[in-house]
């Protein structure tokens, strides 16, 4: 999976459907259920077809297949895949908060941003 910020710019991707790499190799977040979280075990959102919801469900970041929410832009040229590095520890996971309803508004952590709200 690839995903893309509200500018088409290749932001992420998850080779496996579960860790969460940006494109440098960083890894930042890993999928639990429908939720995504950071290695230090903060909530950052939700996952449900091909968007990547923040923590107020906004839609933040979108794959190749996304359906619903905003207009998707035009995909820019992807950038070569750095390495990979080693995954941290995963820390103890937030409890997942009630989700609030769905945006069709960008969220302001569109991109790389999106793995420090």
């Amino acid at each position: 999976m690839e995903f893309f910020d509200r500018h088409g710019i290749a932001t992420c991707y998850s080779p496996d459907g579960e860790t969460i790499y940006l494109w440098s190799g960083e890894p930042v977040g890993y999928f639990h259920n429908d939720q995504i979280y950071s290695f230090r075990g903060r909530l950052l959102g939700w996952h449900e077809n091909g968007w990547l919801y923040d923590r107020v469900n906004r839609p933040a970041l979108f794959s190749q297949d996304a359906t619903g929410g905003p207009v998707k832009p035009v995909r820019q040229v992807k950038p070569a895949k750095g390495v990979r590095k080693v995954k941290p520890v995963k820390g103890v996971r937030q409890v997942a908060h009630v989700r609030r309803v769905r945006s069709t508004s960008w969220s302001e952590y569109s991109g790389a941003g999106y793995f420090n709200q």
